[in-house]
């Protein structure tokens, strides 16, 4: 699995342009004016990962498969969305559909884009995005106490649990802060994400500069920063229109136009970084001379769920997973070397799989 990111923001902030970029691809219409985007578009990306291109060398794989990712492209929210103006009902509902949100927000002047509230303002863009969210929140909230009680009332446990997480909810949301910041146990996880709240979504924050700014930021999106560390948030630097015009040159020009505008990486590789420590994601590898292959999980995903990625099959008849650390793979040139240097393991059902496991799994058909 990878994970499936929403990227939301204020109309013309650069979430179109952004969205090609991640995806290589012009599927989604970037305009100078508001709701160019009517449908989610969604793209698939492969992540970039050394460690696999160093384990397919080691082993000699003809193929290389990399884990990807799910990037949706929703159209710009505008102040009133929670009550319906713009496309607003349209916007909220692909929002739910997504386990995280890539806000971006508009770090840079330029006279040629308009921006919808007038002037460039972050921290008022951002608040006006969650304060929609918020409010659509409090509304599907609110509407469910009535209900809720009366299944107390009639003894159901669940509903009382479910009853609690809510109230602990509306005083957030009610003193204006997102539900994600809502305390709770994790044996709660479940129920509350039940709740299906647009502002409990972890969200990384995608600071859009302009390209003399893409290697440092600038104080605009150093306020977004600020703000993010503040709530627990992500946040990255990134100037779409680079990453636009790196997207389509072959991958040693893109060398060279990193090194010009000196920037180490482009700024997808930090996106999904980013993405990946918000949702708690961890990459294992499988290899072979057939192909070397990348898979992503949650973190402390146990061996046997892991091998179920692969195959329900695995995970079915799993005995035991064969375990190299990446480190060791490649110190000690492969799998014969690993298991000469006594670093091959064998783990069983309760083993929870380490980012960069090179693994082989046995199982009982």
């Amino acid at each position: 699995m990878g994970f499936k990111c929403g990227i939301v923001g204020l109309p013309n902030v650069g979430k179109s342009t952004l969205f090609n970029a991640l995806t290589q691809t012009a599927a989604a219409q970037a305009a100078n004016y508001p709701f160019c985007t009517i449908e989610p578009n969604v793209g698939e990306v492969a992540v970039p990962d050394p460690r696999l291109d160093a384990l397919a060398a080691i082993a000699a794989s003809r193929e290389i498969v990399p884990t990807r990712l799910t990037f949706v492209d929703i159209a710009g929210l505008v102040r009133g969305a929670s009550k319906g103006e713009g496309l607003g009902n349209q916007f909220l509902a692909n929002i739910r559909e997504v386990d995280a949100i890539a806000h971006v927000v508009r770090c840079f002047e330029d006279p040629d884009v308009t921006h919808v509230e007038g002037a460039i303002h972050p921290l008022a863009d951002i608040e006006t995005i969650e304060t929609e969210l918020m409010l659509a929140d409090l509304d599907s909230l609110e509407r469910r106490v009535i209900a809720l009680e009366k299944r107390v009332r009639g003894g159901d446990k669940e509903a009382k649990e479910t009853l609690d997480l809510v109230a602990r909810s509306l005083v957030l949301l009610r003193e204006g802060k997102p539900a994600r910041l809502v305390a709770r146990k994790p044996d709660e996880e479940r129920l509350f994400a039940s709740l299906g709240l647009l502002t409990s979504k972890p969200v990384l924050y995608v600071c859009n500069v302009e390209e003399a700014s893409a290697d440092r930021g600038n104080s605009r999106s150093q306020a977004v920063m600020d703000w993010a560390a503040k709530e627990g948030a992500k946040a990255v630097v990134v100037s779409a229109k680079i990453e636009s015009e790196i997207a389509v040159l072959p991958p040693d020009e893109q060398r060279d136009f990193l090194e010009a505008v000196g920037l180490e990486e482009p700024g997808l590789n930090r996106v999904i970084r980013a993405g990946y420590d918000l949702l708690g994601l961890v990459t294992y590898f499988t290899v072979g001379p057939k192909e070397a292959r990348a898979w992503t999980i949650t973190r402390g995903t146990r061996a046997p769920q892991a091998a179920g990625v692969i195959h329900t099959d695995f995970e079915k008849g799993f005995i035991r997973a064969e375990t190299i650390a990446y480190p060791d793979y490649v110190a000690l040139k492969g799998e014969a070397g690993a298991r000469d240097a006594g670093k091959l393991r064998l783990e069983g059902k309760e083993y929870q799989v380490a980012d960069g496991d090179v693994l082989h799994f046995r199982f009982a058909n």
